[in-house]
């Protein structure tokens, strides 16, 4: 039988211009009436790869800002856009499709933190979503702070309770807060440490804590381990070292994580996980980790991702966290990545310290629960505001 494009399977041509860059896939989907049926096909969407691939460069292709005219793209595409692509892309850029109210809820779910949905009220999904977007690009440029008088933030005590407490958003400093939390319990002679826990499209998690050798486990924090260090998951030493970057698999459409059972298709590098860890979690997908943390809450490959800088329940040096630990929502702009001094990147002072890293937003218990849903049954009590909750 002889080979001739006629007999290639749509599954192999999709899987071959899925290969293309943007520009030229859109030259190639118009070229006969097989490749346009094949480029429409929802469930072949040959656009996804070389969307995303648009979506990890420092630059976009010119043709991404006017994608939504082509009837050849599938509006599923949009959610990858809507969730990852730049504020300003989309805000003034980019050529919106008509997408459905359950779509833009989609792409707000996916993009923003839980506890933003408040910003609603009676809105549309679509005005909120894009209400919100100016509101972050604005707050990433400005130091205003209009629409958010108060800054949430939780912690994570030792006796295995947490606070949600609030400080006023025009003075927020969070190392100033933390120092204060030292000072109260007698641990202001030790070092803050700040650890990236993990990063969204527009805002990026961090943990404020200190390390230390206790004489006494009374003064462990075993929640503030947890935390950064999901039960179950750990990370080889030589794979920490090797740091591979593999991140083609930016989106994985599993659904809300944990499972309740049964397991899941790895989707991730396989030499940086342990197989049992898949029974209990999922990629996280509302809201979807930015690539440097794509495969969260497992360990990325690639230097983004520092939460594990020991092994077992020590941190590096096997020091312990001890004291209460301080978890922030910290707002991204184009500088904040910028090098700020000789600090070791993307850990303690370098995250807090420089160009585009003093705006701030609120983290809210619905936050908490979706960046780390394991911590839901092990927190003793839920405080709103100070106090032991008594």
């Amino acid at each position: 039988m002889t080979l001739t494009f006629e007999t290639l399977p749509s599954e192999l041509i999709a899987e071959i211009v899925g290969e293309l860059d943007l520009e030229t896939l859109i030259t190639t989907s118009y070229l006969s009436r097989r490749i346009h049926a094949i480029c429409s096909d929802s469930s072949l969407n040959p656009w996804r790869r070389p969307i995303l691939r648009n979506l990890r460069a420092a630059s976009y292709e010119p043709c991404l800002k006017h994608l939504s005219v082509r009837s050849t793209v599938p509006r599923q595409n949009w959610h990858e856009i809507l969730s990852l692509a730049t504020p300003s892309f989309i805000l003034f850029d980019a050529t919106l499709p008509n997408l459905k109210a359950s779509d833009w809820e989609e792409c707000f779910s996916r993009r923003f933190l839980p506890g933003w949905k408040k910003w609603k009220k009676d809105a549309s999904w679509k005005e909120t979503y894009l209400k919100m977007l100016h509101r972050v690009w604005h707050r990433s440029q400005t130091s205003c702070t209009a629409d958010e008088s108060w800054t949430k933030y939780v912690v994570l005590n030792r006796n295995g309770s947490a606070n949600e407490l609030d400080a006023s958003s025009r003075t927020f400093n969070p190392i100033a807060l933390f120092n204060e939390m030292k000072l109260q319990s007698n641990l202001a002679h030790l070092e803050t440490r700040i650890r990236l826990v993990t990063t969204i499209a527009d805002v990026r998690i961090l943990a404020f804590g200190t390390l230390h050798r206790p004489r006494s486990t009374l003064m462990v924090n075993p929640n503030a381990h947890m935390f950064l260090h999901p039960p179950g998951i750990d990370v080889e030493e030589s794979d920490i070292k090797r740091r591979i970057s593999r991140l083609d698999h930016l989106v994985t459409d599993h659904g809300v994580y944990p499972m309740n059972g049964g397991p899941v298709e790895n989707h991730h590098d396989p030499v940086v996980h342990h197989a049992t860890d898949y029974d209990i979690y999922e990629p996280m997908l509302h809201p979807l980790p930015a690539p440097s943390h794509a495969n969260y809450p497992w360990y990325t490959p690639g230097g983004g991702d520092k939460r594990w800088l020991g092994s077992g329940e020590d941190e590096e040096e096997g020091l312990c966290w001890v004291g209460g630990l301080m978890i922030v929502t910290q707002i991204i702009s184009s500088k904040t990545h910028e090098a700020s001094n000789d600090w070791l990147p993307l850990q303690d002072l370098d995250l807090v310290i420089g160009p585009g890293r003093q705006q701030y937003s609120s983290f809210t218990w619905s936050d908490l629960a979706a960046i780390a849903p394991w911590m839901e049954e092990r927190l003793t009590n839920k405080i709103d505001g100070p106090g032991l909750g008594i």
